[in-house]
C-alpha cells in the first residue's frame, strides 16, 4: 500500500448512520468496507463505523455494491 492511500480520520463522538458522507471514507469505490489497517480507526470505531454502514444499507441510504 501506499503512504497516500492511508489517511487518519476523526471519529465523531457519535457514529451516525444517516451521515452518507461520512460513512464513504469507509468504503471503497466497489462498496465495500474498508479494514482497520487502511481506516486507521480503534476496534471499537470500526465496529460504530460497521453497524452504521449496515444500518444505511439496510435503509437504501448506501449501496450493497457498486455497479
Amino acid at each position: 500500500m501506499k503512504d497516500e492511500e492511508k489517511k487518519v480520520v476523526e471519529t465523531p463522538r457519535f457514529v451516525d448512520y444517516k451521515d452518507t458522507e461520512y460513512l464513504k471514507q469507509f468504503v471503497n469505490p466497489h462498496a465495500r468496507m474498508n479494514n482497520r489497517r487502511r481506516t486507521r480507526v480503534s476496534a471499537r470505531s470500526q465496529r460504530e463505523i460497521a453497524k452504521a454502514i449496515k444500518r444505511a444499507r439496510f435503509m437504501a441510504l448506501m449501496p450493497y455494491i457498486a455497479r
